[in-house]
């Protein structure tokens, strides 16, 4: 007899730990999702001030009227020897 009500519980039991399982499996999911979406609210909220858009403007290419361009070539080679000397 008792082992017919055991039986007739574990399924039940088995469910529901299932079931919370799943459910906390979902709630960790949606935090790291909540906080995937507040880092790109904050990059979107960055990404439209003039500071923002006139360094890409810039990292692009572009320069303000009345400003030279001067374009920089060999860098990585430059630092070598550098670092080599020092």
């Amino acid at each position: 007899m008792l082992g017919v009500v055991g039986f007739l519980y574990w399924h039940p039991i088995a469910t529901y730990v299932e079931t919370r399982q799943n459910l906390d499996r979902r709630e960790r999911e949606v935090a790291l999702l909540q906080t995937e979406r507040a880092l790109l609210e904050q990059r979107l909220e960055q990404s439209a001030s003039l500071e923002t858009l006139a360094r890409e403007a810039r990292r692009t290419g572009l320069v303000r009227r009345g400003e030279q361009l001067f374009i920089v070539k060999g860098i990585p080679a430059w630092r070598r020897a550098w670092a080599a000397e020092h």
